[in-house]
């Protein structure tokens, strides 16, 4: 039988990547999304014009906190898996606006849950993040690093999204894997993210605003290298049915703001004009993936590096830049 799979925040950059993917491996996604205008709805109404082509896709448009909305559009439908990505992102953006992200990230993975709990669904995959971690004086991160003193909302909602997926998992027997994303990049990433906003200032001639130094510190991760991820922890669910773990997707590699703004320059041939501001309010020195335990549990392994990635993002932002001038 054809695998039945809910994805949240299907027409974001990894949602919108990850339903391809699935409806590739034939599997029946129904897609959820509000086409929040934290960026341009219709950069994701683009992002799922593959998907809408497809006949094994159906797109439920609706907040997914609603969750009388979705009960009512998703009928009779029962998967068997929910794959929860749908959040408002970003550090910066959640101290100024904290509730929005209360609500978004918050109260919409609730909902998911009772969903889940309502429809009998056994499954929930539960996209968090590397933020969870803080300003971590110990590196790489591992999974049972403390992680109870978060520097920004979006870090508290997402770990408070965890303990959510815990609380479920001990109360009905859910098989819950909560992944914690690091620095995902590649084509269709948010306007907002450093390498994509660094390359378009950079294709329009305008400076790149640099916080700090230069020597802040992430774990760049492809694109691939997390769907693979993802993937292989939906199929765990099925494998083990019960369990939960929280396990981080990562490259296991860290790479400077200096050095990834040189990067980008070179993969365009541009050469970038740095404006140096001070560190902003939330903002961590260093995220670093632990993935032992990722590829332990789901035979993780990530295998695009940044010197590769970039300049691959680098023609995708491009082809995009000029097709929506």
């Amino acid at each position: 039988m054809q695998p039945r799979i809910l994805v949240t925040g299907a027409a974001g950059f990894i949602g919108s990547a990850l339903t391809e993917r699935l409806l590739r491996a034939d599997a029946r996604v129904v897609g959820v999304d509000n086409f929040d205008p934290f960026y341009d709805p219709a950069e994701k109404r683009r992002n799922l014009e593959p998907a809408r082509a497809h006949d094994g896709f159906r797109l439920i448009e609706a907040d997914c906190a609603d969750l009388d909305a979705l009960e009512a559009a998703l009928g009779d439908e029962r998967p068997d898996v929910i794959v929860h990505l749908a959040a408002r992102a970003g550090v910066r953006p959640s101290i100024e606006a904290p509730l929005d992200y209360a609500h978004a990230n918050l109260m919409a993975t609730q909902a998911m849950l009772e969903l889940a709990r309502r429809r009998g669904v056994r499954r929930f995959v539960f996209g968090s993040s590397s933020s969870v971690y803080g300003n971590n004086p110990k590196v790489p991160f591992a999974e049972d690093d403390p992680v109870d003193h978060p520097i920004s909302p979006y870090a508290a909602t997402k770990r408070a999204g965890e303990l959510l997926c815990h609380t479920y998992h001990h109360l009905h027997d859910m098989a819950v894997l909560c992944l914690r994303f690091f620095t995902v990049y590649g084509p269709r990433q948010r306007p907002d993210l450093a390498i994509r906003k660094f390359g378009t200032l950079m294709l329009e001639g305008e400076p790149i605003p640099m916080f700090g130094d230069g020597t802040t510190e992430r774990d760049y991760t492809w694109i691939d290298d997390i769907l693979d991820g993802v993937d292989r922890a939906i199929d765990r669910t099925a494998e083990h049915p019960g369990e939960f773990e929280i396990i981080n997707l990562g490259g296991s590699r860290t790479t400077s703001l200096a050095r990834l703004i040189d990067l980008i320059g070179d993969a365009l041939d541009i050469e970038p004009e740095i404006r140096q501001l001070p560190m902003q309010p939330g903002d961590v020195r260093r995220t670093y993936a632990d993935v032992e335990k990722a590829g332990r549990l789901l035979g993780y392994e990530p295998a695009v590096a940044i010197e590769e990635g970039i300049p691959r993002f680098a023609e995708w932002l491009v082809a995009h830049h000029q097709e929506t001038q």
